[in-house]
């Protein structure tokens, strides 16, 4: 739906009328120089043919040693699989292990491409709900009821797309253990993983024992190093599993482009400082977006601990979310979505993203208010 909205809010614009962007999940940021100049140094020296399917063994071993650095759990550059976006990691790692009938139990809200993957292989979607009054955590006994002998995958996503929270530590340990009790898989979605607020001590999945063997680690570089439109993503995977992927990535993309792995190199190991700067802005854009929120009568909003997103409660307005949030695009001249573009359980909800400006979040938050006061 957010590629919709911004269509429709494109067309908007083209007939003049003016629109404040806070729908599209991507940074506003500029990817850094020393990424861009080494992809085009790596064109300019020919690397522009095919390479290994899973990856070329100079990124795959860069990706080992930051998941080993970063999630203090050691990882062998073998059992790393390179893809051309986070999303076709989901789905490789999904058409490995699943087959028709299997369940599998997913974030809702959540990334609305768990659901569709899930349907496309075949299997039974068993949405799991995301509760505000747990942070936006999970309902642990409601994931009891839904896990059972026919559960092939668990998906976890933290932080979240579309609320901005965090899993805690106690949390994914009762996921660990269930997984284990159940004999399934995990997918482990941190693509948010480097944008995490207020100097919290982020709990990864794939820090915790004994996992290593059923948990799929999805990361990329989307979002931590403003490379959207790259297409740069990969899986950490478990060993037995890594034939499989490997004639799937062969037959599906074939290889992710050689140059923007270079690019990749470049973007673990070298100079961090604008992932640092980009992350202190979107924490200061996030202050101002939630205390702007929750001046709006109608709505409350919690503070996100992770990725640039805002997930406000607007029950109070009495309005259907998706009603308000067409009626914000076409009245107020402000973009966002509508919590059910995300699963059921976003009824009630909006997501705003503050991947924009200072300056067009504030007036974002004045034409809402102004709307609503209405």
């Amino acid at each position: 739906m957010a590629y919709s909205v911004m269509a429709k809010a494109q067309d908007l614009e083209r007939r003049g009328k003016k629109i404040i962007h806070l729908e599209i999940g991507q940074p506003d940021f500029e990817t850094p120089d020393n990424i861009k100049i080494a992809a085009v140094e790596s064109i300019n020296m020919g690397r522009t043919k095919y390479s290994p399917s899973l990856g070329i063994p100079e990124l795959r071993r860069a990706i080992a040693d930051y998941i080993t650095k970063t999630r203090r759990y050691f990882v062998d550059w073998k059992n790393i699989a390179v893809t051309p976006s986070g999303k076709t990691a989901i789905a490789l790692a999904m058409a490995s292990i699943i087959e028709r009938g299997d369940e599998v139990i997913y974030p809702d809200p959540g990334f609305p491409a768990y659901e569709s993957f899930i349907t496309f292989f075949g299997a039974v979607p068993k949405p799991l709900p995301i509760i505000e009054n747990k942070n936006f955590s999970f309902d642990l006994e409601k994931l009891k009821e839904l896990i059972s002998s026919k559960t092939k995958l668990i998906i976890i996503n933290s932080p979240s797309n579309p609320t901005g929270g965090i899993i805690s530590q106690s949390d994914l340990e009762e996921v660990a253990g269930l997984a284990e009790k159940y004999n399934c898989f995990v997918l482990a979605d941190e693509i948010y993983s480097r944008i995490i607020y207020d100097n919290e001590d982020y709990p990864s999945f794939y820090s915790l024992p004994g996992i290593k063997e059923r948990t799929f680690l999805l990361d990329g570089f989307s979002k931590s190093f403003a490379m959207t439109g790259w297409r740069l993503g990969y899986l950490a995977c478990p060993s037995n599993l890594m034939s499989i992927l490997d004639r799937l990535a062969v037959n599906i993309f074939g290889c992710t482009a050689t140059f923007i792995q270079d690019a990749g190199i470049v973007a673990l190991t070298g100079d961090q400082t604008t992932v640092s700067k980009m992350v202190k802005e979107f924490e200061e854009r996030r202050d101002v977006v939630v205390a702007g929120l929750n001046d709006i009568p109608g709505i409350t909003c919690r503070k996100p601990q992770g990725s640039f997103y805002a997930f406000p409660n607007i029950k109070k307005t009495g309005i259907d979310a998706e009603e308000l949030a067409d009626r914000l695009l076409e009245e107020a001249g402000v973009a966002v979505l509508p919590g059910t573009a995300f699963g059921k359980f976003g009824d009630g909800y909006l997501r705003v993203s503050y991947a924009n400006s200072l300056d067009n979040i504030k007036d974002g938050l004045n034409q809402i208010k102004k709307f609503l006061s209405k």
